[in-house]
């Protein structure tokens, strides 16, 4: 199969359109990262995600809508909460999930009874969508496992000859996944942590944050979001975050100088590759960083703590399921 990459365009959304109204799929820029997407609501075009991506399917899909009327046949209930959260952060990277109605094929929930949503800021994305007349299924346009893509040479990387079409959006504004929460007594449970933060929700009701954020679900276990259960965002190289800031990030990388490896530390310094000071940056630059490990054939990565404050959480989030749990302790050696 030959893939072709477009600028986005009238002609290319109408084109992607076309594509996803006859049950194929296509890779298309949003804010977060790259989704590759099908018609939701179509179960053999959902398989063909899953097995575009190697992915495991039991692993639920996102759906996304460009209005907010779209959203409503997709689920049973829409509770005030979640009204309100749309009001205030959609468009935007917030996906909140509801019981599902029958619409829904099981090949997007994952098995689940519940359905995942969100409707994203990208202009592109949200015009290929309406041009579909149908919500879109659209997971991070990887091969399962690997760093998200944030600029389209990277869904190519992993895509070529897989699917006809990659649509050109530019490099995506926030370059780490939505934020995904779930409501429980009227309170917020965010289960992946995104671009829409905590202390962004907790203005709304009470926030609690799942266990699974930061710890790895038990064998079996089923899950309510991506990102949860299975090892992703991994470059070949071996990822660990390193429990040490500054100097002491220094003092034990000084120690490793002679490994193949690549240095992220918080900030510039030399002879350690720059993930940025802020953790705004370091989301934005994260993903592109770990396949950078693969394009210099770096065998480790070391990793300096990020802050766990604001998106800092999904920057931590990500590493850690990158790092598949690998955290070493400096202090203790």
């Amino acid at each position: 199969m030959l893939t072709e990459i477009k600028k986005f365009s009238s002609e290319s959304a109408n084109q992607a359109a076309d594509i996803l109204k006859k049950g194929g799929i296509v890779a298309i820029p949003t804010e977060t990262v790259y989704g590759l997407a099908a018609n939701a609501l179509d179960e053999n075009a959902v398989k063909s995600i899953f097995a575009a991506k190697g992915r495991p399917q039991d692993n639920p899909l996102i759906v996304h809508i460009s209005n907010f009327d779209m959203l409503k046949p997709l689920v049973t209930e829409i509770p005030k909460l979640a009204r309100q959260l749309a009001e205030r952060f959609w468009p935007g990277p917030l996906t909140m999930i509801f019981d599902k109605s029958d619409i829904v094929p099981v090949e997007t929930s994952g098995g689940l009874s519940t359905v995942a949503v969100r409707m994203p800021a990208n202009d592109a994305a949200r015009d290929i969508i309406e041009k579909c007349g149908f919500p879109l299924a659209a997971p991070s346009a990887n091969s399962s496992g690997k760093p998200s893509p944030t600029a389209a040479r990277y869904v190519y990387e992993d895509m070529n000859g897989k699917i006809p079409l990659i649509i050109d959006g530019g490099t995506c504004r926030i370059g780490v996944e939505s934020t995904v929460i779930c409501f429980k007594d009227d309170k917020i449970r965010i289960l992946r942590p995104g671009g829409v933060t905590a202390q962004m929700l907790g203005e709304y009701a009470e926030v609690e944050i799942d266990k699974a954020v930061e710890t790895a679900p038990k064998s079996g276990e089923k899950v309510l979001s991506p990102g949860m259960k299975y090892k992703h965002y991994s470059p070949k190289a071996n990822v660990y975050i390193v429990n040490a800031k500054g100097e002491d990030f220094a003092l034990f990388c000084s120690k490793k100088m002679s490994e193949n490896a690549l240095f992220l530390s918080c900030g510039e310094r030399e002879g350690f590759t720059d993930y940025g000071e802020t953790s705004k940056i370091q989301a934005q630059r994260l993903f592109s960083l770990l396949r950078k490990a693969d394009e210099m054939g770096a065998e480790t990565v070391y990793v300096e703590m990020p802050s766990k404050e604001g998106i800092g959480l999904a920057v931590y989030n990500r590493l850690l399921r990158a790092a598949g749990f690998k955290v070493i302790e400096p202090h203790r050696d």
